[in-house]
């Protein structure tokens, strides 16, 4: 039954079937099928953005479980005794790989030179077991790991290699992880009481009116939701650099600094660098013994029974690259970027585009067709007024919508700023240099949508104590078994030698 308008608040031109608790109701189930329309459309690339990040991360710390399991395989039957005596040292290596990934704050190069150092350290005492050597001879020896390039160029160029290729690895990750977030906190709008009256006149003002079939003209819709979602313009073009950023390093992850070329053979270049310490042992030896002195003769009867108590023989199985761990998380790197690059194009001016994409369904608005057969606001007639421009600024002008262009909304203007800040970080991971892990739990809020393995929840899990190490690796490092320090020097560095020798017949991949 219609009368007039005049008790109404929004839809009060002409005669009415609706009364004001009709359009309260109305305007409720406009905000309602606005948000789901925004939500609709953002929930599929903040999922995309979620599982993507998933599988990385699943990837890349599956990739580092299959590279230890790998090294300590090949290790074992290669070296045996000699390895399983000294495997701490293999082991505290991929700790700190493990932690610098999740979050640690871990210097990639001061800790792979602390590898090498330590490396050398026991190495030096394998090759000259006819010596006694203390802690601070030892402390000596790794002084001279630099100048004297007993492993090659084997640590030059893994130092690089890893360096380069966890950076890339981390920060990627962390991109799709801030990507999946800004969209969570950007999509949950809420219309101001304007927005909301002009959601109200375009949505259910025609049904008031009888018009219940007509739905409003395309241009119209497109108003409206330029006014709603000023603030979500804004974010594009910032946006936009960011997709940019991830692409690049994603290019890096294909190439020079992928993380699954540098793991995978990683037992095999650090094997390499013990054959060149061994081949170059007698020069090596003989220019720490320059620099630090020499050292003090192991009486005769314990060095051999140090060789006896020992045990160790030359009997090994040669390694099976067969044997090799299967590929991490079931796939490759190559696979996960190429897809990834993919959904990082089409994600571009996502902002932008929202409005259009909301009055592109036929449920909001009737499309480019029947111009002259759609609600404009007031009537079923032709919509005449310009279509306003993206962002905050542009709504000035805007004829539906009232929009305070003086008041950005804080939330957005945060995530913006968070953008800029990854979207550094990824020119500097670009570039090769290393970048400060950014907090994703800080981030998220407490979001739970994809919201992957924080540091807080993983750090358990690779667990590794500074301090503790700093105290007991030098321990460790000079408490090298005695029955492995004191076996003859010249027969100890012939088949010590020949294993080695034996164990690079595999394929440097």
């Amino acid at each position: 039954m219609q009368g007039p308008s005049d008790h109404l608040k929004v839809c009060s031109q002409g005669y009415t079937c609706c009364s004001q608790e009709m359009e309260e109701k109305y305007s409720q189930q406009s905000k309602h099928d606005f948000r789901n329309a925004v939500t609709e459309l953002s929930n599929h690339l903040q999922n995309m953005f979620s599982s993507r990040y998933k599988k990385f991360d699943e990837f890349f710390k599956e990739l580092l479980e299959n590279a230890e399991k790998s090294l300590n395989n090949m290790f074992v039957r290669t070296y045996g005794r000699l390895y399983m005596q000294n495997s701490e040292l293999f082991k505290d290596l991929f700790v700190e790989l493990k932690r610098y990934y999740v979050g640690g704050n871990v210097n990639l190069e001061e800790m792979l030179n602390e590898f090498w150092a330590r490396l050398l350290e026991r190495m030096f005492r394998l090759v000259n077991p006819q010596y006694h050597f203390t802690d601070e001879y030892l402390e000596c020896v790794s002084k001279y790991t630099e100048q004297l390039k007993p492993f090659g160029d084997v640590p030059r160029k893994l130092k690089l290699q890893v360096t380069r290729a966890f950076v890339a690895a981390r920060t990627f990750a962390q991109g799709l992880a801030v990507a999946r977030d800004v969209i969570s906190k950007v999509s949950a709008v809420n219309p101001t009481p304007q927005g909301t009256r002009a959601l109200l006149k375009m949505m259910y003002c025609p049904h008031c009116r009888g018009l219940v079939s007509v739905k409003p003209c395309y241009n119209y819709c497109f108003n409206v939701m330029r006014g709603c979602l000023a603030n979500q313009g804004d974010l594009d073009a910032e946006w936009n650099i960011f997709m940019d950023s991830m692409l690049l390093v994603a290019e890096r992850l294909e190439g020079p600094f992928n993380i699954e070329s540098v793991m995978d053979p990683i037992d095999v270049k650090i094997s390499d660098a013990i054959m060149n310490m061994q081949e170059n042992s007698m020069q090596v030896s003989q220019k720490v013994f320059q620099g630090c002195g020499q050292p003090k003769t192991l009486a005769q009867g314990r060095a051999a029974r140090s060789v006896s108590e020992s045990g160790f023989t030359a009997r090994f199985r040669p390694y099976n690259p067969e044997e090799r761990p299967t590929t991490a998380a079931g796939t490759s790197l190559d696979r996960l970027v190429t897809d990834v690059k993919e959904k990082l194009k089409q994600a571009k001016k996502f902002w932008s585009s929202l409005p259009g994409n909301i009055c592109n369904d036929e449920k909001m608005s009737v499309g480019t067709v029947n111009e002259n057969e759609c609600w404009n606001g007031s009537a079923k007639s032709r919509y005449d007024f310009a279509v306003t421009g993206n962002g905050l600024a542009s709504q000035v002008n805007n004829p539906e919508v009232e929009v305070d262009i003086t008041k950005p909304d804080m939330v957005i203007r945060r995530q913006i700023m968070a953008l800029r800040v990854m979207t550094n970080k990824l020119k500097n991971a670009y570039s090769g240099n290393d970048v400060d892990f950014i907090d994703i739990s800080e981030e998220s809020s407490g979001e739970e949508s994809g919201s992957g393995c924080e540091l807080q929840q993983c750090s358990p899990e690779f667990e590794f104590n500074a301090t503790e190490v700093t105290g007991s690796s030098n321990k460790s490092d000079k408490t090298v078994n005695t029955s492995a320090a004191t076996r003859s020097g010249l027969s100890q560095a012939a088949l010590l030698l020949s294993i080695l020798f034996l164990a690079m017949q595999r394929q440097w991949r």
